[in-house]
């Protein structure tokens, strides 16, 4: 059966929800300047509200442009062929490999555009990621559409006519790096821990430095600096860097991507459930540390952490009936993957089967902040974590919403992870006990965390096992030892395939994957992990 994550209709994250009050109360909307107006019976109208539809055109334009799929992203554009032509040429000579665009809330100008504010995360290879603010400007068009209205500033404000980018390098390799017996690695032997290990050079003080110059295009005359790499090294080359990372770990995770991934963007980690030590950090490609530092819904993967919230204030057991039905309506319709239903199914069925429905019914279980606050307070998400390495450590925003605390019951929303963050979710629910995630010893942990009790434990390990025997996660079934999981499909954007999820526990070792536009996480990730797991026996030392 497949796994059941995916809403009907995909929402558009930005778009707000307009309530009424009052049982006669009618919502006139008012196209104004290019945006909404609500007006209610006689009360004065409230602030405009950027048209959906620009803000859905705005981030299917970063998402093409972050994928690569400039054609589209400029057919998006008043100036299509300008748009491909300055997208493909921008990052030309800066090694830089697929960014990450982050959109925030749009805001109406003066002159009735939309604007969108981004977050650019360039990364540069070796040296660390570059990281601007942008804005995508959009016009209604004739016809009622919306178009991103095409100038070289939107790309980067510094970006001109008369000035382009240029990557200057300086100093060397900077020292080795030591698995955690000792063992040297290198990008030439694991590819995928390139940017790993760079990372972890420079927060040792060492490795090589450099800097994005703004130069003129006639000339080639520096003009200002845009971004700097690296820091005066406080270690010798040679003083290895001793990580945490298992050499047969990370052989097996970035086979596993190579060959399961059909070359899809993918990300792996691999962490000891005892004590957070990272085992594995694969990247595929390599480049950007998507695995550590990238900002992912993490889907129906996320319901551990929404069922350990339930199970904490006892609002629901496994054994009970919670129906599965193939629509709910929340301010819009979700539904499950095939619009699969299961009348009259139990939660634990629930759970195996990842019935998103099922999961939403229970929202009113929990306080707006609830699920936020348990993620905080017993498995670390939202707290700074010390890694060794940059890290994004994850965010659960209180919903705006009903509709949005729909959906962050299912990892949706504005619930953001990554596979570090779900490898963690997964040791802390399955040991009790959060730990923070390192790749190099030593690092200081300013963490406050709870245990969670003995009896959410066993039940969490009890549902992880059922996903894998009876549920959304049996391809990991026929495995040797007591593995349990959880799949996750997740929502990116109205146009582009879902992420495929999938984290998973056996001994002393915890998992996740994710793997882009891979649809669901049994077919994408599932393969993945099952070929970690079959490569590698045993716990690691």
């Amino acid at each position: 059966m497949p796994e059941a994550e995916r809403p009907t209709r995909k929402r558009r994250r930005t778009g707000p929800v307009i309530r009424t009050a009052g049982a006669v109360a009618v919502a006139l909307a008012v196209v104004a300047g290019g945006a909404y107006v609500a007006e209610l019976g006689p009360f004065a109208p409230g602030p405009p509200v950027p048209d959906p539809e620009a803000t859905a055109q705005a981030r299917a334009f970063l998402a093409d442009w972050a994928q690569g799929r400039l054609a589209d992203a400029g057919g998006r554009t008043t100036s299509p062929g300008r748009a491909q032509e300055v997208l493909r040429n921008f990052t030309t000579g800066l090694a830089v490999d697929k960014p990450t665009l982050t959109a925030h809330a749009a805001r109406i100008a003066q002159d009735g555009t939309v604007d969108v504010p981004f977050t650019a995360a360039m990364p540069v290879a070796d040296l660390g990621t570059w990281t601007y603010d942008g804005t995508v400007p959009l016009r209604k068009q004739d016809d009622g559409s919306w178009k991103v209205a095409w100038t070289l500033s939107l790309v980067h404000p510094h970006l001109s006519d008369a000035e382009k980018f240029r990557l200057d390098r300086e100093g060397a390799d900077g020292p080795k790096a030591t698995d955690r017996a000792g063992r040297a690695l290198s990008k030439d032997t694991h590819p995928s821990l390139a940017p790993v290990l760079a990372q972890a050079a420079r927060a040792a003080g060492a490795g090589p430095g450099g800097a994005i110059r703004r130069v003129d295009r006639a000339t080639g005359e520096i003009k200002g600096t845009e971004a700097t790499f690296g820091k005066q090294p406080s270690r010798t080359a040679d003083q290895p860097i001793r990580t945490t990372i298992d050499s047969a770990w990370q052989t097996a995770a970035e086979k596993a991507l190579a060959a399961k991934t059909d070359g899809k963007n993918a990300a792996l980690v691999a962490l000891r459930v005892d004590n957070g030590e990272i085992l594995a950090v694969a990247n595929s490609p390599s480049g950007f540390n998507r695995a550590v530092s990238g900002t992912y819904a993490p889907g129906s993967t996320w319901k551990v952490v929404t069922t350990s919230a339930l199970l904490l204030k006892d609002a629901v057991k496994p054994e009970d009936i919670v129906d599965c039905p193939k629509y709910l309506t929340v301010g819009k319709q979700f539904h499950n993957v095939e619009t699969s239903e299961h009348r009259n199914a139990t939660f634990l069925k629930d759970f195996t089967e990842s019935c998103n429905t099922a999961f939403i019914s229970l929202r009113d279980k929990l306080g707006d902040r609830e699920l936020g606050d348990v993620a905080r307070k017993y498995f670390g998400v939202g707290q700074e974590w010390h890694t060794g390495i940059p890290s994004f450590d994850g965010s659960v925003p209180a919903p705006r919403d009903d509709t949005e605390k729909a959906a962050s019951m299912i990892g949706q929303g504005r619930v953001l992870a990554n596979p570090l963050i779900m490898a963690s979710v997964t040791a802390t629910a399955v040991a009790g006990t959060f730990h923070q995630p390192t790749i190099t010893r030593g690092n200081k942990d300013t963490t406050t965390t709870s245990r969670l009790p003995q009896n959410v434990v066993e039940r969490l390990r009890e549902m992880m096992r059922a996903t894998v025997t009876d549920g959304t996660a049996k391809v990991l079934d026929g495995l040797p030892g007591d593995v349990g999981a959880k799949t996750g499909t997740a929502e990116v954007t109205e146009d582009a395939p879902n992420n495929g999820w999938l984290v998973a526990h056996r001994g002393n070792v915890a998992i996740a994957c994710v793997v882009e536009q891979g649809k669901t996480g049994g077919a994408s990730a599932g393969p993945v992990v099952r070929s970690v797991l079959s490569d590698v026996a045993g716990d690691p030392s």
